[in-house]
């Protein structure tokens, strides 16, 4: 068989090459057309030649293969079509501020996709494999996206060097992926999932990584936080209104850390020294938890949230707790800071009614812990109460061994351990003293020799050591028949437990749907890119502090590049311009029938717009603001951006138009308080509950409490009255007007 010469062989591999990169080009103009033809663009965006490598905002490679598109605030609309995928050249695609919807397309395969950006804009779903194949992500944006709900998907793990993902109110549920650690995303530098429906603990596997900006409030999150104490790069946590619960972890490690905001969880413990003591501390927000102890005193330079009266502190402003208090907090301590102890043991002084505790003439004399669920070990700071009687601790789950230091107590006359899980050798008491052992299989036996540790077996005692008195052999006679009750109480609490388990699911599931059908899109964060660039070095970014995690000024920041300044009128605060055209459309060109009520201000209008979203479009009176110019209409709208609360009605845009001045809030399905109030026999309504009507005060209490002295700039609310209360499907309430008083 006659070989081909080797030169023959080279010209048919590089005609193969030629080729296949003519047959790619013409694949990427394909793709191209059919992104045009499906977004329809505006002649002015310069897409009109055939050759896509010439359109603005696309680039291309010296092959002629297109490897950036960056169409950010452009107000498109439309869908993206299922062969974006075939861009295999593609580096960033950037689409954020437009208004395309529908299904994502599944991206599978875009190996060069280093920059992601589809913030803002109206996309209904995720594929399942969407970063499937994407092996070079660097930076992913999907903030703002009303996608069904989703759970962060395992084809994410593909992009090993990820260094930013955000997914800011993007309808995520289920747990936070153990995958996100330090393991396969050794890179990742920022970390923002706020706003969405994630529940769970944090990750095992955040301990050790490099994460500097950890964004997570705003959801059902709960457990400790003890895993934060290994995230030594940690520079901002937000971990605000949520359920996490437990003291706070050692912050020494740390060393960067400038923002924590923990408020609206239920912490407990003390605030620990090295928070209180950290150089690098900025903002700290503490408000509505369970802390205990003395208030923290932090540097003058830190900016603190701390409402008076919001936590469980012995004093109301720093200073040092009652001794008494201090040994109570240290015994709590050893039992991690139980929640019920928190939530009644209020003030500095333990013998004004504190839960467990009974004293006389100001002495501790009887402390009963008997079956409040507590764990941990019984503290041997016990032996600090050195008028104590009586200790009892049964039916609990309290483990470790029984502390030596309390056969120091020479006014004890009993201790009740029974039904926990203590092990080991008991101390010698004196004679006189009662002590009560049963249920504690291990008793007696180290822990190394246990060999039922954790298993309880009612009415068994353990041996018993001198000095215990004549309980111990009492209650032996009586093994058999205590040990048939106890197994029928068991039963019977165990029922209840059950019960209970179920009727607090269903609880937080109908919370959950309902936190989800009435969030304001309006997100804790934005980031505002440039129309023309996804580098680090032209963007433009807008940081709106949330609800109500804002101290001051500290919430809000700014980074625009010289360059980019006129960009920033498209998204004027973060919020969305809209058009005359579109509110003319979506109110029926301001349509009576469509009107939802007058004020001193303007028409409410409702509206839907394209998608089904509900809104309610204000048409300012042209009396109203007589005087007013364009920039200070626009500066009044950037300060009212600002606001943001989730007992607040949300501005989510404006329209300036000539003499036409609009705003564009959340649409309020149950209208006025006042209708609920004075008027639902009329409009067949029922009458509001007592607890219903308890709930909208504090609703209504916390939105002024935030206008009025938390917000960055306060507002004094000069017209609070039932017509401008309105409420959600939850009937929960929101406060309207404010701000343009």
């Amino acid at each position: 068989m006659k070989k081909t010469p080797l030169g023959l062989k080279l010209v048919a591999f590089l005609v193969l090459v030629f080729f296949s990169g003519v047959k790619s080009q013409e694949n990427d103009a394909t793709v191209m057309l059919a992104l045009k033809k499906s977004l329809n663009p505006p002649q002015e965006m310069g897409w009109l030649d055939p050759d896509p490598c010439k359109w603005n905002h696309v680039g291309c490679s010296v092959d002629k293969r297109v490897t950036r598109i960056q169409i950010g605030h452009h107000n498109l609309e439309g869908t993206l079509p299922q062969e974006l995928s075939k861009l295999t050249a593609l580096e960033h695609l950037e689409l954020q501020w437009n208004k395309i919807s529908g299904p994502l397309p599944s991206l599978n395969g875009l190996s060069s996709l280093q920059v992601l950006i589809i913030s803002n804009n109206q996309f209904s779903s995720i594929p399942v494999d969407f970063f499937s194949g994407m092996t070079s992500l660097i930076s992913v944006n999907i903030d703002n996206n009303p996608f069904a709900s989703w759970g962060i998907p395992e084809s994410l793990k593909n992009a090993s060097v990820l260094q930013d993902f955000s997914a800011n109110s993007a309808n995520i549920t289920g747990k936070i992926p153990e995958f996100l650690g330090a393991d396969e995303f050794p890179g990742l530098v920022s970390l923002h999932l706020a706003l969405n429906n994630l529940e769970g603990e944090l990750p095992s596997s955040f301990s050790g990584s490099l994460i500097e900006s950890l964004w997570l409030n705003g959801q059902n999150l709960s457990g400790g936080i003890d895993v934060l104490q290994n995230m030594t790069f940690l520079r901002e946590v937000w971990l605000n209104d949520n359920g996490f619960s437990g003291p706070l972890p050692d912050f020494s490690g740390l060393k960067s850390l400038e923002v924590l905001s923990v408020r609206d969880n239920s912490f407990t413990g003390s605030v620990p020294t090295s928070l209180v003591n950290q150089e690098s501390l900025k903002v700290v927000n503490l408000t509505n938890n369970l802390f205990q102890g003395p208030v923290p005193k932090f540097k003058d330079s830190v900016s603190m949230d701390l409402i008076k009266d919001t936590n469980s502190f012995c004093l109301p402003v720093p200073g040092d707790c009652d001794p008494r208090v201090n040994t109570l907090l240290l015994i709590a301590k050893s039992m991690n800071y139980p929640r019920k102890f928190a939530e009644n043991w209020k003030g500095n002084d333990p013998c004004a009614d504190w839960f467990g505790i009974t004293c006389n003439n100001g002495n501790i004399t009887i402390v009963n812990f008997q079956n409040m669920g507590l764990s941990g070990i019984i503290s041997p700071e016990f032996a600090s109460l050195k008028s104590l009687q009586r200790l009892v601790l049964a039916d609990n789950n309290l483990t470790g061994s029984i502390p030596e230091e309390l056969t120091t107590l020479a006014g004890l006359v009993e201790l009740d351990i029974s039904n926990n899980q203590i092990y080991g050798k008991l101390p010698s008491f004196r004679n006189n003293v009662i002590l009560k052992t049963s249920g504690n299989p291990d008793i007696g036996k180290d822990k190394a020799n246990s060999t039922s540790q954790g298993t309880t077996s009612p009415g068994t005692s353990g041996s018993p050591g001198s000095g215990s008195g004549g309980d111990i052999s009492a209650q032996a006679t009586h093994t058999k028949s205590k040990s048939w009750i106890q197994i029928i109480v068991f039963s019977v609490i165990g029922g209840i437990l059950v019960l209970c388990l179920i009727v607090i699911a269903a609880f937080y599931l109908y919370r959950s749907k309902q936190k989800r059908f009435t969030q304001v899109q309006s997100p804790n964060a934005m980031v505002i890119h440039p129309r023309h660039s996804g580098s680090d070095n032209d963007n433009v970014k807008v940081t709106v502090a949330g609800s109500s995690v804002t101290v001051g000024a500290v919430g809000e920041t700014h980074t625009v590049s010289i360059s980019e300044t006129s960009d920033l009128s498209m998204a004027e605060g973060g919020n969305m311009v809209i058009s005359i055209q579109v509110l003319r459309t979506v109110t029926n060109n301001f349509s009576e029938d469509n009107i939802l009520g007058r004020g001193g201000f303007g028409t409410v209008y409702k509206g839907e717009l394209h998608d089904g979203t509900k809104i309610a479009v204000k048409r300012m009176e042209g009396g109203v603001i007589t005087g007013k110019g364009l920039n200070e209409f626009k500066s009044e709208i950037a300060v009212l951006t600002k606001v943001r609360h989730r007992h607040l009605v949300a501005l989510l845009g404006y329209c300036l138009d000539g003499n036409e001045k609009l705003l564009v809030y959340e649409y309020m399905p149950q209208g006025t308080l006042s209708s609920h109030l004075f008027n639902w026999a009329e409009e067949g309504l029922k009458p509001l509950e007592w607890t219903n009507r308890l709930t909208i005060a504090l609703d209504v209490a916390r939105g002024v409490e935030y206008l009025h002295s938390l917000a960055h700039q306060s507002f004094i609310h000069r017209d609070l009255k039932p017509s401008n209360i309105l409420l959600g499907d939850d009937m929960r309430a929101k406060v309207a007007d404010f701000g343009l008083v």
